[in-house]
């Protein structure tokens, strides 16, 4: 009898522990990229075996965008107090807030799905934790933010969608937002604690990024549409393990880059499709004093199979690149012919920066017109901030070891663009087969380069 009791207790317990298995299921894939430098290999959730929680069982109405919302985070706590699971947008147009993200969970559009968000900025309050143009700060909420979350997701073959009213009335910078700008400079530069940094205000005007991915882990995006957005599109911020792939992401809006990974470390951007009022991508790693703090570099990179269609850069490095930036590739991308591009590679700092760039590999490009060049490297370049504030600890950027190779344009002005600094030249760039159609202007345009070779 003992025996038996024993047999069945086991077998109970057997059981239990397979139905626990089966309902925290999220496991990991390993994507391994090749580039010319050491690219460790990037873990992101697989959601295939997962529950799915549709936001319809939540109590999600078209058209009510507070019962939308609030369904969208009551689905998301039941698939994270799950151990895992799928939320899911059904077809249709659903109005909602802001939507915050929990660890072990995927955002899932289905075709014919678009979640529309609120142009109402007391939809995106109470303030987040959050980055302003490389400063960290409490701002609006981005539309979609997750905050020190592992194992996420935003997949589908629906569409995010920014509704820009409001945003667009801030794209303005008039005094009383350079006023905020001000003081958020002053307050990170002298590394004030981060309950000072209320940006939140009538006249800041600080517009939240779309989907920020602040100090998270095993990132994927994958599929959906973005359109619109009232600041950066795509911002990992101090995350780690992030692949965006199958993306096609419309924004033509003010400071509208489609991807900035920043202070962000083994990210894959592939196959996506960009038609951005900015750049199509913008690496970067925060500014001054405040990423001297936090000491983290962008690393490890790649970009590749992409498409631009607009954008002012194929790919910038900077200004924001305080924390450093190495080993970034860019591979076999296309420029549609009549695409509006300044150039292919800007890489851009200025004298209060610090930082460093190293390692930088782009090869196999194809592009039509380009508005200035295919390479530029300014050292000088400070925007708004010129004459708004002063430099407060002057710290140069050493930028060296940057490569091209296999690129071809229609019609530019230059190839390469390099302006050093005479105290700290910029050092060992080389072109190999880099060519353009109609040059319209002198090839190089150089100040304060060392090793500079030109393989054509």
């Amino acid at each position: 009898m003992k025996k038996i009791t024993f047999y069945c207790c086991l077998l109970v317990s057997l059981i239990f522990l397979s139905f626990k298995k089966d309902s925290t299921s999220i496991t990991q894939t390993e994507v391994v990229v090749k580039a010319p430098f050491e690219m460790p290999v990037i873990k992101i959730p697989d959601f295939s075996k997962c529950k799915q929680f549709s936001i319809i069982d939540f109590g999600a109405i078209k058209g009510n965008k507070g019962k939308t919302s609030e369904a969208i985070n009551k689905a998301i706590a039941k698939a994270n107090k799950a151990g895992g699971g799928i939320v899911v947008i059904p077809e249709g147009e659903w109005l909602t807030k802001k939507i915050h993200f929990k660890s072990n969970v995927n955002l899932h559009l289905k075709k014919g799905a678009v979640l529309l968000f609120s142009e109402d900025p007391n939809d995106y309050s109470p303030a987040v934790r959050s980055t302003w143009e490389g400063y960290e700060c409490y701002n609006y909420s981005p539309l979609i933010y997750a905050y020190q979350c592992k194992n996420i997701a935003i997949t589908g073959e629906g569409e995010l969608k920014a509704k820009m009213e409001v945003w667009k009335e801030w794209f303005a910078r008039p005094k009383p937002h350079m006023e905020s700008l001000k003081r958020l400079y002053y307050l990170a530069s002298y590394n004030k604690p981060m309950k000072e940094r209320q940006m939140v205000n009538d006249s800041a005007h600080f517009r939240p990024q779309f989907i920020q991915f602040n100090r998270c882990e095993n990132i994927l995006m994958d599929g959906v549409t973005i359109t619109n957005s009232p600041f950066w599109t795509i911002h990992p911020f101090l995350s780690k393990d992030v692949v965006l792939r199958n993306l096609k992401v419309y924004a033509h809006g003010h400071n509208n880059d489609g991807v900035d990974p920043e202070m962000s470390q083994n990210v894959l951007i592939e196959n996506c499709v960009f038609d951005q009022g900015d750049d199509a991508i913008a690496i970067k790693s925060g500014s001054n004093q405040d990423a001297w703090r936090l000491n983290t570099p962008s690393k490890n990179i790649v970009m590749r199979n992409c498409i631009v269609k607009n954008g002012h850069q194929l790919v910038a490095i900077g200004s924001e690149l305080s924390g450093g930036i190495e080993n970034v590739f860019i591979d076999n991308c296309t420029v549609v012919d009549g695409a509006k591009l300044n150039h292919l590679l800007f890489i851009k700092t200025n004298e209060r920066r610090g930082g460093y760039v190293n390692n930088i590999y782009m090869s196999n490009i194809t592009s039509g017109k380009i508005d200035e060049g295919i390479l530029g490297i300014e050292t000088d370049v400070l925007y708004q901030w010129r004459n708004l504030v002063p430099t407060i600890e002057r710290r140069l950027t050493p930028i060296k070891n940057v490569y091209l190779e296999n690129i071809k344009a229609t019609n530019v002005k230059f190839i390469s663009w390099i302006l050093g600094q005479k105290e700290l030249p910029v050092e060992n760039i080389f072109l190999t087969n880099v060519t353009a159609d109609k040059v319209s202007g002198e090839k190089s345009i150089h100040e304060n380069v060392v090793n500079f070779v030109n393989k054509n």
